[in-house]
């Protein structure tokens, strides 16, 4: 008789199976992520009517119905959104799929003017950075806002009691009665709280404490984190009901879990800054229905995340008076252009190797802008120590940044207090020219309402921007240039 496989590898960082261990994943080629797992004797997510299906919602192209282990009904079957029957693309109504704000205007930026009915929404981040308030906080607008009774909302946690998420909810204002809070981390209990209370919003916090009964991994492990959000999935897909999912990351950073979560969502959230600061960033890594671009920058208040309206203001708070080496830098996210502050620390370095420490940019980038210095201006920078860092916490990744890393470097190594009153952006390419970028008016415009009188920027973008007002245009074609307008 042959021998049934009980156990399985998968990998973490991906979710790819192996039926023995590995060192090194062939999907993802990370190391060490292989985590030796139960596997279920049928298929686990309840789409099959063999094996253990008590209390898991069968999907079927008619409908959604909970059966026990014989198959039997245990409730009526809900109509599905959808059918199995492939339809004209003119014959295919798009009414009722209007957004939903969330009131909080920097959340709708970065989501794409507001939340689509029947998507899947994943939120992460560090934990304590605020992703549960931020999440309560929608909660609250929908709840109390506009619409007649307010926005039925259906908070589910696993990792606090509905007194603790009373107690954080009285700091942050007055609640609708059409919030309903349930404490369950089985999935089977969730689904059909959903299915029975019909809400519009569902805030799951977080997948990683949900478990499906007839997965027998732990909670938090691939196959449940795979097989709850696929369950949660089809509920989305199938009720049109948003679900918005609390996801927690590992120390590099990303999700935890398989890599597949974040292909099965609609869109991706990463909430990020400092736990110990008041700034947070909010920004998009996938989006089906919007940009990945914009960011939302909240401050965390007692009663909860404020909005930022002017987040150049706010980044370029606490600016030091006649320091060398600093210098205001913008970057355009999305269509909203933000201004910061770029500052460059070079030392002589006792290190056989020197080093080259970067805080919010890209490491290698800096370091090719270094050896662009040295080449294009004769700059002795191999034997300094440099470090970069975009203050305010910020992560920045666009080439026009390139102009105020190269200009805070250079007022560094001289000694050039540059006037505060100076914004600089730019492309750097290796041969040394400084190449234009997008959106120059509306850098500039940004400039000009911030106080701005001088803007260094790419020769090529002086004729697109034009004659402002107050603002006087220093257009350079290179690094040398560049050396000259400094001194």
């Amino acid at each position: 008789m042959a021998k049934t496989k009980t156990t399985a590898y998968f990998c973490q960082s991906c979710g790819f199976e192996s039926a023995k261990w590995m060192g090194q994943c062939p999907a993802c080629h990370a190391w060490n992520t292989f985590v030796e797992e139960p596997v279920p004797a049928a298929v686990s997510s309840g789409r099959s009517g063999k094996g253990p299906t008590a209390g898991v919602v069968q999907w079927n192209t008619l409908g959604i119905e909970k059966k026990d282990a014989s198959g039997k009904a245990l409730g009526a079957s809900v109509s599905r959104k959808g059918s199995g029957r492939a339809l004209p693309l003119k014959e295919i109504s798009v009414s009722g799929a209007d957004r939903m704000s969330t009131g909080i205007q920097e959340l709708d930026r970065v989501l794409g003017s507001g939340l689509v009915p029947g998507s899947l929404v994943l939120v992460g981040g560090d934990p304590g950075i605020g992703k549960s308030t931020l999440l309560l906080q929608v909660c609250r607008n929908l709840t109390s806002g506009p619409a007649p009774g307010g926005v039925r909302v259906l908070y589910v946690s696993g990792e606090e009691s509905q007194q603790q998420i009373k107690l954080r909810a009285n700091r942050m204002g007055v609640f609708g009665d059409s919030l309903l809070l349930l404490c369950e981390t089985n999935l089977a209990d969730v689904q059909e709280a959903i299915v029975r209370l019909k809400p519009q919003v569902v805030i799951i916090d977080s997948i990683q404490t949900m478990y499906n009964e007839t997965v027998s991994s732990a909670p938090g492990s691939v196959s449940q984190v795979r097989e709850t959000t696929g369950i949660l999935l089809q509920l989305a897909k199938g009720l049109g009901v948003t679900i918005l999912i609390v996801g927690h990351v590992t120390k590099e950073g990303a999700v935890a879990g398989p890599r597949v979560l974040e292909h099965m969502v609609d869109t991706v959230l990463y909430f990020e800054g400092d736990r110990h600061a008041s700034y947070r960033i909010l920004h998009g890594v996938k989006n089906r229905f919007g940009s990945t671009d914009e960011i939302g920058v909240f401050e965390m208040k007692e009663d909860g995340l404020r909005e930022v309206a002017n987040p150049s203001e706010f980044m370029l708070e606490g600016r030091p008076e006649g320091a060398s080496g600093c210098v205001v830098a913008c970057s355009m996210e999305g269509t909203r252009p933000i201004l910061v502050e770029v500052q460059a620390l070079t030392a002589r370095s006792n290190l056989a190797y020197p080093r080259r420490t970067t805080d919010g940019a890209d490491n290698n980038r800096v370091n090719l802008l270094l050896a662009v210095l040295e080449r294009r201006l004769s700059l002795r920078l191999s034997d300094m120590d440099v470090y970069v860092n975009i203050a305010g916490g910020v992560r920045l990744r666009e080439p026009a940044l390139d102009l105020g890393i190269i200009t805070a470097v250079i007022s560094s190594f001289k000694d050039i207090v540059i006037d505060e009153k100076t914004l600089v952006f730019g492309e750097v390419g290796l041969s040394g020219e400084i190449r234009s970028v997008s959106q120059a008016p509306l850098r500039v415009k940004e400039a000009r309402k911030l106080g701005f009188t001088t803007v260094i920027l790419p020769r090529s973008c002086v004729k697109s921007v034009g004659d402002v007002e107050g603002i006087r245009l220093v257009g350079i074609r290179n690094v040398r240039d560049l050396a000259g307008a400094l001194q």
